[in-house]
């Protein structure tokens, strides 16, 4: 689960911005907190803000962080640039450090890892972890010089592999560091993002490896009324059709185009249409009709025929079950996006409801659906606003916790107003 996540000097963020699952001591919707020890954390977060204001920054900061993590022991060459994108709307923040620290339990283990860079090199690199409830270093980093409490003969051989543009922790899980490995599962096994971006060289998401993917479209397509009664898949010519899971032998072309698979649906483009129609993964959906001898009858669609939004929700069912069956975190940026707020509203239940959400998965959303603030659904804890300083041009990341408003006050109402910034600065012309 994630505690918390930190960034700085990244697009248009140019001081620390913090994003805290901690639950605050509302009575609202207790039972939908998750628990870690004595701490209560929240199983989502909605990030509002005017267009331009930088929240989709937030979800960019955490996915560039996540994917250096992940990838800089096979990306990061004797002189490639690290991806990073410090603040650029003054003359100084360009040649400061970019910093990312993230704060998570796995494993009933509680660290904190982060690290700074330039375009050119590591900075500052640091993982600590409270096995024994106490916090303890596994290693720290200033540039190329590094201390280490425990393993240290062998830490000290993996630090003499590490490049001034890598990431000891990266390079330390394929030696099998026993310590950065544990740590570094959240990253690989319990991260899901809605979308990919462009900061680093393109990865696919990556859910062929989720044997329920196909399962998890077809159940959502169902549950959400959009009038699909079932669904085929054909890959080959070989029918994947009626299976509740993938065969765990698929071989890697077909893992592959399932992957692309899901990738295309998540686009909402003419494009896109194009791009299914002409895929490797054939996707037929049924429909009711009824005959001209009014018989009820199932009729095939193409999936490009389907709407955007039919579309949009099948993308995200097999990360939104694959976080909810493991207990992961899901990221998505503007989540009502060619979704009906109801549609919105079936999504974000899931994580708020205990039966739904076993294993503690969270998820992290931007959004303009302000029905959300009604606190129907989600508490005021987990409500955040990004706004932009019209001087400096620069983002801030705030909660709703930090201003005093009443258990009674309308939310919805206030924001709509201005009383907690973060909408644009219009004037709408009166309608007589």
């Amino acid at each position: 689960m994630l505690i918390e996540f930190r960034f700085k000097n990244y697009r248009s963020f140019k001081e620390e911005a913090v994003l805290s699952l901690e639950a605050t001591g509302l009575g609202t919707f207790k039972q939908s907190l998750l628990s870690f020890g004595n701490d209560k954390l929240l199983p989502g977060i909605a990030i509002y803000g005017k267009n331009g204001g930088g929240k989709s920054n937030v979800i960019r900061a955490f996915w560039l962080g996540v994917q250096f993590i992940r990838n800089a022991q096979r990306t990061q060459h004797e002189k490639s640039e690290i991806p990073v994108s410090p603040f650029s709307l003054n003359d100084y923040s360009f040649n400061e450090p970019t910093s990312f620290e993230f704060t998570y339990t796995i494993d009933n283990i509680k660290y904190i890892y982060g690290f700074s860079a330039t375009k050119t090199r590591i900075t500052e690199e640091y993982l600590y972890h409270t096995p024994k409830g106490q916090k303890a270093i596994v290693f720290t980093r200033k540039g190329q010089e590094f201390k280490f409490t425990e393993q240290k003969s062998k830490r000290k051989l993996i630090s003499e592999t590490v490049a001034e543009n890598q990431l000891f922790f990266s390079v330390a899980c394929t030696m099998n560091d026993t310590d950065c490995t544990a740590a570094m599962r959240w990253f690989r096994e319990y991260v899901l993002f809605s979308r990919d971006y462009s900061d680093i060289p393109r990865q696919l998401l990556d859910y062929s490896n989720d044997s329920t993917m196909l399962k998890a479209i077809v159940d959502y397509a169902k549950e959400a009324d959009v009038g699909i009664d079932d669904m085929s898949f054909e890959f080959e010519k070989r029918d994947f059709s009626n299976t509740d899971s993938l065969p765990d032998d698929l071989p890697p072309n077909i893992k592959a185009a399932l992957t692309d698979f899901i990738h295309t649906l998540s686009e909402t483009s003419n494009n896109s249409e194009v791009r299914l129609k002409m895929g490797e993964v054939t996707a037929t959906a049924f429909h009711k009709g009824l005959s001209i001898s009014g018989k009820s009858s199932f009729y095939e669609l193409e999936l490009s025929e389907e709407s955007d939004g039919t579309r949009k929700l099948m993308a995200l069912a097999p990360a939104i079950e694959s976080s909810l069956k493991n207990g992961g975190i899901l990221l998505i940026d503007e989540i009502e996006r060619e979704l009906h707020p109801m549609l919105v509203e079936f999504i974000i239940a899931k994580f708020q409801n205990k039966a739904s959400n076993p294993k503690g998965a969270q998820i992290v959303f931007t959004t303009h659906n302000t029905e959300l603030m009604n606190e129907t659904l989600i508490r005021k804890d987990q409500i955040f606003f990004v706004d932009k300083d019209q001087s400096t041009g620069a983002s801030e990341l705030y909660t709703i916790s930090e201003f005093s408003t009443k258990t009674s006050e309308n939310i919805r109402k206030g924001y709509l107003l201005g009383k907690y910034g973060a909408i644009p600065n219009i004037e709408i012309e009166e309608v007589e």
